[in-house]
């Protein structure tokens, strides 16, 4: 099964968001090539929000590009077999944490938005970091930092906080 393929199903078997899941369905058939940065008029993104449960707080990078404190994620790549593994893939990069596991269940939200590169239809994960978890920065990141569930909406936009609310409801 190809990316595409397994995007296609995942986004069915999304349950919720009916009217921006089915946008998401309508971009990718009408772009075969809506998996891939080089589609112009928009593509699919796979991110993960980083959570430690035990500590109640939330691993955001301070995005180079965009300035802005962002849950870990971007674009998908040839060797992602599915959203989740490129959720996972680019949360592990991003974080530096080894070991995440994506929470059960499948997205927890889907957020479309605009940015310089094009649109981008994003699949948000969450992601548990293991116990005594150590964030080590990447190259696409001006910062990362571990916040606590209550400073999330003091530093992050409405997406980050709307996600972070999903999060915890399916925890």
């Amino acid at each position: 099964m190809s990316l595409y393929d397994d995007a296609v199903l995942v986004l069915k078997g999304y349950e919720g968001q009916e009217e921006l899941r089915q946008s998401y369905l309508d971009h990718l058939t009408a772009h075969p090539d809506g998996m891939w940065k080089a589609c112009r008029n928009g593509h699919v993104t796979a991110s993960a929000l980083v959570i430690d449960p035990e500590r109640e707080r939330v691993l955001l990078t301070l995005h180079k590009k965009l300035r802005m404190w962002l849950q870990t994620g971007g674009h998908c790549e040839p060797g992602d077999a599915t959203l989740a593994a490129a959720a996972l893939r680019e949360g592990t990069e991003e974080s530096g944490v080894p070991g995440l596991a994506l929470l059960p269940g499948g997205p927890v939200r889907l957020d479309r938005h605009l940015t310089p590169c094009a649109w981008h239809y994003d699949v948000q994960y969450a992601a548990l970091a293991p116990a005594g978890s150590v964030e080590a920065m990447s190259d696409e990141s001006l910062d990362l930092r571990w916040f606590p569930y209550a400073q999330v909406a003091d530093v992050a936009d409405e997406s980050v906080v709307r996600l972070l609310e999903a999060t915890r409801a399916r925890l």
